[in-house]
């Protein structure tokens, strides 16, 4: 990161009284705000402000139900957005842990440069953050009001202050609206439990086959300039973080309420079931995280619960109550405040999703109804997505198709060596419901298994089951990540099984998977390195011959121009250029090493069938077929 952002982020927060370099309107009805962070565009513009003292145990009012401040932003070329704000105790709790205070606080990040003028209402009143009508009716007590100047970025990747903010464009790929780049992703859907850290306040281990992390694995990946809290703490994860983006990876997902699911040992609040109080210095920490990996390049995957506390049907027993879920899966204050305080707190961040739940079992209303909530509050309009059942992805997914007010994509759980067949599906599928969906493939089956550690980590042989089969980290490249971004995907997430070392739910270490993520960086590259209009290219199997979309051969293609042939086993096959005119070049690359497209001197005449032969057959191959 620029030393000079860094420098004006520790300035506004070491010494408060520099960071009021906004500019006041002097009114009788305004007080002022406190704007810190970084002023430039895509920066993160911090808003504090003097409100009234609360407690984070407070009942009546409530800090977190009963104010609702809302902070809006107003571009000299008339553009607004409107953000909500959160109750921040002392202000620094991250660092005090602080549990009251008086100061309240929201996040921007501006897209434009120039002049912007920022505008707060607090208002008071029972569930006033909650509920519409009650907010309407609630009472003004404080207005607000500052101005301030955004500059042109100074950002340098991996920020991804220097990409801009990613979005959904109506295509089956995310596009970063600064650099107008499309998004594959590559990195790791495991440890669910990230955030089950000993150094986070107020979190316990509930279960004692799951205790809380320390990362010390990654302590040594922690630099010089690096951001901790509390003196030391935050370097197991922080050092975590920086392994995966020295990896070339661009995506972390979490998990951030898993109570009453398998790892017990990771939610918002100030206790376990106190779902209307939130622990201000625990979040603020998980912040200092989030604003981490955005800095290094990472896009966020806030899995926003788990099939065990989603709704109140019971994964085992049909009959018994699930206390942990919120509002028994509705959308209900539980819910609504859940959601708006991640997104208040959070949905700054340049790249993220909401999952709507992890193996989701609630009903397609009550998804809608979140998603909507959702896409009300949130003024960035981020992506929203929804993972469930590998067997159950029809019952789930097909309602929702076609209707853009609800999903974005879907996060697919599947066999590993079922994803190319069932991204196709799921493009295909929302394709012809006119509403294109981004299809990533999340979680690799069997759950005792997913992705395995590398042959070779600590000694093992690095082969994982499934029923008869045996499986390694090459047939995961081949079929898992190269069959996702064959059909037309938009990348992977690894999912590490129970039953292996550093699994989903204990990972403190992974390099347990450090060639496995060499496989992903090299896959991400070409397609993101050579000048492959991807974004524009769709699953084209049939001219391979492969009309079951199976494991045999992948054609990616956009027809007459460039065509992509996947040899999973390095044998040869035909692509049927029958329809394609002119004269064509051949190249290899290699999946394995990567590095540049190995040109041939081979001229591809179109017209006709062709055979595509590999280099060898030693392993697997990608044939790079283009118009001259």
């Amino acid at each position: 990161m620029d030393t000079v952002r860094v420098g004006f982020v520790w300035l506004a927060v070491l010494f408060p009284s520099l960071a009021w370099c906004a500019t006041p309107e002097t009114s009788t009805d305004t007080r002022p705000i406190q704007i810190a962070g970084c002023l430039e565009q895509w920066g993160t513009v911090t808003c504090t402000l003097e409100g009234p003292f609360a407690d984070e145990a407070d009942e009546d009012p409530n800090p977190f139900t009963d104010y609702n401040l809302q902070m809006t932003f107003q571009h000299e070329s008339g553009d607004r957005i409107t953000v909500p704000g959160y109750f921040a105790a002392d202000g620094n709790a991250g660092e005090t842990s602080a549990t009251a205070g008086d100061r309240w606080r929201a996040h921007f990040t501006p897209h434009k440069v120039g002049h912007w003028i920022c505008s707060a209402i607090m208002r008071q009143g029972r569930h006033a953050a909650i509920d519409t009508a009650a907010e309407r009716e609630s009472a003004v007590i404080g207005r607000y009001k500052a101005s301030f100047h955004i500059e042109p970025s100074t950002a340098q990747l991996p920020d991804l202050a220097a990409r801009g903010r990613l979005e959904y464009v109506g295509k089956r790929y995310l596009r970063f609206a600064g650099s107008g780049e499309y998004f594959l992703k590559v990195g790791p859907d495991a440890p669910e439990t990230l955030l089950a850290y000993e150094d986070f306040d107020g979190t316990v281990a509930n279960r004692r086959d799951c205790p809380l992390k320390t990362w010390q694995p990654h302590v040594s990946d922690w630099s010089d300039g690096d951001p901790t809290w509390q003196a030391e703490k935050g370097r197991g994860l922080i050092g975590a973080i920086n392994y995966l983006s020295s990896k070339g990876l661009n995506t972390v997902s979490f998990l951030t309420y898993n109570a009453g699911g398998d790892g017990d040992n990771v939610w918002p609040f100030v206790e376990r079931d106190a779902k209307l109080h939130y622990d201000c210095s625990k979040l603020d920490q998980w912040a200092v995280v989030f604003d981490h990996a955005t800095r290094r390049g990472l896009h966020l995957h806030f899995k926003l619960q788990e099939t065990e506390n989603d709704d109140n049907r019971h994964p085992k027993d049909a009959a018994a109550d699930v206390p942990t879920a919120l509002d028994q899966g509705q959308l209900g204050p539980e819910r609504k405040l859940y959601l708006r305080e991640l997104i208040a707190r959070f949905g700054h961040a340049l790249a993220l999703n909401w999952n709507l739940g992890e193996e989701n079992t609630q009903s397609s209303e009550e998804v809608i109804a979140m998603a909507r909530y959702i896409r009300a509050v949130d003024p960035y309009g981020s992506p929203i997505v929804l993972h469930t059942y590998p067997n159950q992805q029809d019952k789930v997914y097909k309602p929702l198709l076609g209707n853009d007010q609800v999903l974005t994509g879907v996060s697919l759980q599947n066999s590993w060596r079922q994803v190319h067949r069932l991204t196709t599906k799921w493009i295909d599928a929302s394709l012809d419901a006119g509403h294109p969906w981004v299809v990533a493939n999340d979680e690799q089956n069997p759950a005792g298994m997913g992705v395995p550690v590398d042959i070779g980590y600590r000694g093992n042989d690095g082969q994982a089951t499934e029923g008869q089969q045996g499986y390694d980290m090459h047939d995961i490249r081949k079929f898992t990540l190269w069959g996702n971004l064959m059909a037309g995907g938009a990348g992977v997430e690894y999912y590490f099984g129970y039953q292996l070392p550093e699994n989903d739910l204990r990972c403190e270490d992974f390099r347990s998977r450090d060639q496995t993520w060499n496989y992903c960086r090299v896959a991400k590259e070409f397609f993101t390195e050579n000048d492959i209009p991807f974004d524009e290219m769709s699953g084209a199997d049939p001219l391979v011959g492969n009309l079951r979309h199976d494991n045999s051969h992948y054609c990616f293609a956009r027809k007459g121009q460039v065509y992509l042939v996947y040899l999973p086993q390095g044998e040869p096959c035909q692509l049927d250029l029958e329809d394609a005119e002119g004269e064509f070049t051949l190249g290899w690359f290699d999946p394995i090493e990567g590095g540049p497209i190995a040109e041939t001197k081979t001229s591809v005449q179109g017209g006709a069938a062709i055979e595509i032969v590999p280099p060898n057959k030693d392993h697997d191959w990608l044939a790079v077929i283009r118009s001259r």
